[in-house]
């Protein structure tokens, strides 16, 4: 019993590795928008981002530098005047040369167009 209960859990946690989502990272580059939120993202590992619902032009963007592992984006902001770095998590949904979809990990989801 202990050899069918061991070789299953074997089984399952292959199945679970084998079945997590892998975006190409090249589709993520460039820049994207959601209405009046916009993001770029370069090859670099740098990003931009800024609302213009909240006054903020390209110029003044938030800086972050930023990685890609399987389905999960990871951003890191820079606070001004601080040496604090926040990290924010977001899952990938979709995303292709064209679109971007994502979760927030409080289950906001945002859909991107890449210009």
């Amino acid at each position: 019993m202990k050899k069918i209960l061991v070789s299953l859990c074997v089984v399952l946690f292959l199945f679970a590795g084998c079945n997590k989502k892998k975006f190409d990272v090249a589709d993520l580059y460039g820049r994207w928008a959601s209405g009046t939120l916009y993001e770029i993202y370069n090859a670099s590992g740098n990003g931009l981002t800024w609302d213009e619902s909240d006054d903020v032009t390209e110029e003044e963007a938030q800086s972050f530098t930023w990685e890609l592992e399987d389905a999960t984006l990871t951003r890191y902001h820079q606070m001004e005047g601080s040496a604090a770095v926040v990290p924010k998590t977001y899952t990938i949904k979709t995303l292709t040369a064209i679109t971007l979809v994502y979760e927030t990990s409080g289950g906001k989801t945002f859909t991107f167009t890449k210009q």
